[in-house]
């Protein structure tokens, strides 16, 4: 019986953490991804995480690491990305990586027990941004199963416009220096509302009430564009809080948003 019980556990697969993975290699550069993948056979539902900082700043341990316990304890394995930044790279090169993360993760669903019918993409600030627009502009090999979305801008032409100019960050990215047609249309083109479709994977939205830099509006319009359309979306507001995760750790009062992230996801990729 005590040979059984070892023989048995020995087949039980190990936890697993591993660090700067190569996903994609685009014009040589090399892209890299961190990842844990639980203790069991699987195959586990997987999160896609996608940092902000502008598109212009961070990498794939910067911004988002509160979300890398709360992810773990609650039994997912995660990814989290590394992706080409402006203003060496304009749009649409950051989204092109996050759909090679995905493709990666799907081809290596085996290796790390995934469930490629339970994968959820999250992001934050301009991670929210690119998570929204990979989900809305998928194809058959790059569809999600869920979006988690902080604070992210969606449509950037009313974004700009209700500031009165373009701000630098949306300069390096596009390539626009104003607000003029030209301009305008390549802010809509860049939009997640403007690709809104029926046959969307569900959304949830998460966004504090005193965001500066991503004017809160931005979640509610969204999730009301995606509801238009027949899909599902929930918006959870964090009252008071400002942009950025880091400033939500420091106060105790916005740390609810966690557990309705686990719950959200347990139950939209059960």
């Amino acid at each position: 019986m005590m040979l059984l019980t070892a023989l048995f556990l020995a087949t039980i697969a190990a936890a697993e953490d591993r660090n700067d993975v190569e996903f994609a290699k685009p014009g040589g550069e090399s892209l890299t991804l961190d990842l844990h993948v639980p203790e069991g056979k699987g195959p586990f539902p997987a999160i896609i995480i996608v940092h902000g900082g502008g598109w212009e700043n961070g990498n794939k341990r910067t911004y988002v690491t509160p979300w890398f316990d709360v992810l773990t304890k609650a039994g997912f394995a995660w990814f989290t990305i590394n992706y080409r930044l402006a203003p060496q790279h304009r749009f649409p090169a950051q989204a092109e990586d996050v759909f090679a993360a995905i493709r990666w993760v799907k081809a290596h669903a085996r290796e790390y027990r995934v469930d490629v019918r339970r994968i959820a993409l999250m992001g934050e600030s301009a991670g929210g941004h690119l998570v929204a627009y990979a989900a809305v502009r998928a194809e058959k090999d790059t569809r999600v199963a869920a979006v988690v979305d902080f604070y992210g801008p969606h449509d950037l032409e009313k974004r700009e416009k209700d500031r009165g100019e373009a701000s630098k960050n949306l300069r390096q990215l596009l390539g626009i220096a104003d607000l003029s047609e030209p301009s305008l249309r390549k802010l809509r083109e860049a939009s997640p509302i403007t690709y809104v479709r029926k046959g969307l994977p569900p959304f949830l939205f998460l966004h504090g009430t005193k965001d500066a830099a991503v004017p809160y509006d931005q979640s509610p319009l969204m999730c009301e564009k995606l509801k238009q359309s027949g899909n599902r979306c929930e918006v959870y507001t964090v009252e008071g809080a400002p942009h950025g995760v880091g400033p939500w750790e420091k106060n105790p009062a916005f740390q609810g948003y966690k557990t309705k992230m686990v719950e959200w996801l347990r139950t939209t990729l059960r």
